[in-house]
């Protein structure tokens, strides 16, 4: 049965940091291409960060990229965004996926809320 178990979200002011996890199961980690995405309020979910299956590569969305570190660690099936400088509009569900699934739509956890706010 496939995972995706996201955590580490909540409520932090503005220049704050957080460190969001996600756990899987049910499928072989270190084969696939691993994002993070998020959905704020009446949005549309939009890819946050991308990471290969090494490692070895990375992306992120211009409206994070030098505040949001996407990083893996195969060995205990587990990806993290690290962010800081969070500001107000990163306030949002975040999700991680597989890209395949997250271009099919399927395989979706229950996300983890991200609040900045003073």
């Amino acid at each position: 049965q496939v995972q995706l178990v996201e955590s580490g979200g909540g409520l932090v002011q503005p220049g704050g940091s957080l460190r969001l996890s996600c756990a899987v199961s049910g499928f072989t980690l270190r084969r696939e291409t691993m994002n993070w995405y998020r959905q704020a309020p009446g949005k549309e979910r939009e890819l946050v960060a991308t990471i290969t299956s090494s490692g070895g590569s990375v992306d992120y969305a211009d409206s994070v990229k030098g505040r949001f570190t996407i990083s893996r660690d195969n060995t205990k099936n587990t990806v993290y965004l690290q962010m800081n400088s969070l500001k107000p509009e990163d306030t949002a569900v975040y999700y991680c996926n597989t890209k395949s699934w997250g271009l099919t739509n399927r395989n979706w956890g229950q996300g983890t809320q991200v609040t900045v706010s003073s």
